[in-house]
């Protein structure tokens, strides 16, 4: 029988064989996530044995890393904004610089909240519901709305929302952009596909062949989602209401010409943390 030190050494030495740069890392956060242990464990119980049941399950999924399988779809969630989110096959895996659009329209939904004791939130393409649930879960007065077109990705959030105690405040409806969207929101969110699709390609293997290409593929331009979501997003936005999007580190100017032209003004843009432009804010233009 093996130790929890031999088991992490061993995973490490196969990553690292495998070309893979951050193999201590990815070896702890594997090893560890299958077991149940946090870092902290990880380091402290080296001398911890590893059951042969165990030891299976690690070398399986070490397997299907170096497949180029990333992390936290082995394990099955991942944590976004202090929120554990499970995953599957048909969501996108939540990035930490999403969590900076969660970090943009808070202040936003709180000063709603403050002045009408309530907010309706509609996350579109919402995925494994993290932005609307990481802002239920900081806004306990607010309602959300997730919104997809895949029924498995709408299942998944729906069962974040229940893990999360969020059921009662959140709903998830199959709609392509606002075709099944009834009423107004006072915040509406969506971090859509805006990857060219020609790029598609040339993206790591842990994304071009794990990630849902329906959560990717932007179209020819890699604007086709804000195109649709800009053309009808003033009919579901209340008067002093916002809609934040998160976009690619190329495209501020595209995307607020066509909110712009759309009828809305830019009134908040947030770079991420590699220093990229990552999250727009738009409201209605006043007339």
């Amino acid at each position: 029988m093996r130790t929890l030190g031999q088991a992490v050494a061993d995973a490490r030495s196969r990553l690292a064989e495998a070309g893979f740069p951050d193999s201590a890392i990815e070896a702890r956060l594997l090893v560890g996530g299958l077991l149940g242990l946090t870092s902290t464990e990880v380091f402290t119980g080296t001398d911890r044995p590893v059951s042969a049941a165990e030891d299976e399950r690690i070398s399986k999924a070490v397997e299907r890393r170096l497949k180029r399988e990333p992390v936290h779809r082995i394990l099955g969630s991942r944590e976004f904004h202090g929120l554990e989110l499970l995953l599957s096959k048909e969501t996108l895996e939540p990035r930490p610089d999403t969590e900076v659009l969660v970090e943009t329209v808070l202040p936003q939904l709180r000063q709603i909240v403050a002045t009408k004791g309530a907010a309706r939130v509609l996350d579109i393409g919402t995925g494994t519901g993290a932005i609307v649930l990481a802002l239920l879960a900081q806004c306990p007065e607010a309602q959300g709305i997730g919104s997809d077109i895949s029924d498995d990705a709408l299942a998944t959030a729906q069962r974040n929302a229940e893990r999360l105690g969020l059921a009662e405040r959140f709903s998830a409806i199959n709609s392509r952009w606002f075709d099944k969207i009834s009423g107004r929101f006072d915040i509406i969110v969506s971090n859509p596909p805006y990857i060219r699709s020609d790029v598609i390609p040339e993206l790591e293997p842990e994304v071009r062949d794990y990630d849902p290409m329906a959560a990717l593929d932007g179209g020819p331009d890699g604007l086709e989602a804000y195109r649709a979501i800009a053309a009808q997003a003033a009919d579901f936005l209340e008067k002093d209401g916002v809609i934040g999007v998160e976009i690619g580190y190329d495209q501020k100017d595209t995307v607020s010409a066509i909110f712009c032209s759309a009828g809305f003004t830019l009134a908040q843009a947030r770079r991420d943390y590699g220093d990229n432009d990552r999250v727009l804010v738009f409201s209605v233009a006043k007339s």
